[in-house]
C-alpha cells in the first residue's frame, strides 16, 4: 500500500491534530495533507490537568497563532475525573481556555467533526474516539484490512472494507466485549494483568499480585523497546537497564535477578511476551471472523507496539502494513513519529483531505 493522495480545494496554511490521552498527549503537524512532524508527551491525566497543559506548552513552538487544531481524547477514563462525562466537558473546557473556540474542531467519531459548543452534547460519540479516526484513515485505503493500534496501555483492533469500518462495537465497554479493545500495552501494562502464573525452572509458579514490572521491562529485555518511547519511570523508580529490569521481572515471582541465568530471565520476558500476545491474537481473530475478512486481507499496525504487531500479523498468516506507508509524511522520522501518535495524524489528515476523499 502507499500513502492518499493529499489536497484540498480550500488549502490551509496547518492544521495540527490531538490526542490527548490519559497517559499522554499526542500532536501531529500536517501542512496541505502531509506530516511534518508529530510528537508525544508525557501528560499524567490523573495528576490534573495542569499536566496536560504543562505538556502543551512545551509543544507550543510547532505551531503557528493561526493554526487549525483538531481533536480526539481518551483522556476522560481518567480516575482523576469522576465520570466520562464530567471527564469529556473537563478536557473540551480545557481545549476551550487554551485554544479558544476559532478554528477549533472536535473529533465526534460516526458523527465526524463539529464546533467546540455542539461537542458538550455528544459525548457519547466523542469518548475515546482516537481508534474510529485511524481506523477510518486506514479504511480510505478502500481494500480490506485489520487495523491494529498497540500504544502503552491498550490495543485496538478494528476490521474495515470497501472504504467502510466494519466496528460491532463503538463504547469502551462494547468494544471490550467484542475483541475490538484489549487491555494490554506496550510499556504501561503491569505484569500481573498479562498472566496469573509463568514457568520458573519447569514449574508454573504464581505472580506476586503487585505492580512490580511492567511491559516496557519484556521490551527491554526482548530489546524490542525503543526507549524513547518508555515516558514513565519504571515501576520501582530505578534505573531502565538491562538488569534493572530482570531484577523487575524478578521480583514478580518471589525471587533476585542473580537466583537465575542471564538466559533463564530473557525465556521467561519472552513467554509473558508471548501470553500478552496471545491475548491481541484472540481479539483478532474474534474481530477478523466476525467481519469476514479475507484471508489476504492485511494487518495494519500502528503505535509503540508494532513490533508486537508484526509478530501478530505472523501469527494470523497475513501480510503486515506500516500504518505510516499510508500517510504522505515530510521524512522517514516524521512517519514514524506520526505512526506512534496514529490518532493525532489521522484526525488532523482527516480534516486536512476532508474535500478529497
Amino acid at each position: 500500500m502507499t500513502h492518499m493522495k493529499a489536497g484540498t480545494a480550500e488549502e490551509e496554511k496547518q492544521v495540527i491534530g490531538w490526542d490527548i490521552g490519559g497517559a499522554h498527549l499526542k500532536m501531529a503537524r500536517a501542512e496541505n495533507g502531509r506530516i511534518t512532524h508529530a510528537s508525544t508527551v508525557k501528560a499524567s491525566m490523573w495528576l490534573g490537568l495542569d499536566q496536560v497543559r504543562d505538556a502543551l506548552n512545551r509543544l507550543r513552538p510547532l505551531f503557528a497563532p493561526d493554526t487549525t487544531h483538531v481533536f480526539t481524547m481518551t483522556g476522560e477514563l481518567s480516575d482523576g475525573f469522576p465520570s466520562r462525562e464530567a471527564g469529556i466537558r473537563g478536557i473540551l473546557d480545557f481545549i476551550g481556555t487554551e485554544f479558544g473556540r476559532d478554528n477549533i474542531h472536535i473529533y465526534a467519531g460516526r458523527t465526524g467533526f463539529v464546533g467546540l459548543s455542539r461537542a458538550y452534547d455528544l459525548g457519547p460519540d466523542i469518548a475515546s474516539a482516537n481508534w474510529h479516526a485511524t481506523a477510518e484513515w486506514s479504511a480510505k485505503t478502500g481494500s480490506d484490512g485489520l487495523f491494529v493500534d498497540m500504544g502503552s496501555t491498550t490495543t485496538d483492533i478494528i476490521a474495515f472494507g470497501g472504504g467502510k469500518l466494519r466496528n460491532s462495537g463503538y463504547s469502551d465497554a462494547e468494544r471490550l466485549l467484542t475483541g475490538e479493545l484489549v487491555y494490554t500495552g506496550f510499556t504501561r501494562s503491569a505484569l500481573i494483568g498479562i498472566a496469573e502464573r509463568v514457568p520458573v525452572r519447569g514449574t508454573m509458579t504464581p505472580l506476586m499480585n503487585e505492580y512490580f514490572a511492567n511491559t516496557a521491562d519484556l521490551g527491554r529485555v526482548l530489546g524490542t523497546l525503543d526507549e524513547a518511547d518508555d515516558h514513565y519511570p519504571a515501576a520501582d523508580r530505578r534505573t531502565k537497564s538491562l538488569a534493572g529490569s530482570i531484577g523487575r521481572i524478578a521480583r514478580m515471582v518471589g525471587r533476585d535477578n542473580v537466583d537465575l541465568d542471564e538466559g533463564e530471565w530473557i525465556d521467561i520476558a519472552r513467554w509473558f511476551s508471548e501470553h500478552q500476545l496471545r491475548m491481541i491474537y484472540d481479539g483478532a481473530f474474534m474481530v477478523a471472523g466476525n467481519a469476514r475478512l479475507a484471508r489476504t486481507a492485511p494487518v495494519i499496525g500502528a503505535g509503540i507496539g508494532r513490533p508486537q504487531i508484526m509478530q501478530l500479523a505472523r501469527r494470523l498468516e497475513r501480510p503486515y502494513v506500516d500504518f505510516g506507508t499510508l500517510i504522505a509524511a515530510a521524512s522517514k522520522d516524521a512517519r514514524d513519529d506520526a505512526s506512534k501518535a496514529a490518532p493525532a495524524a489521522a484526525v488532523a489528515l482527516l480534516w486536512s483531505t476532508r474535500e478529497t476523499l
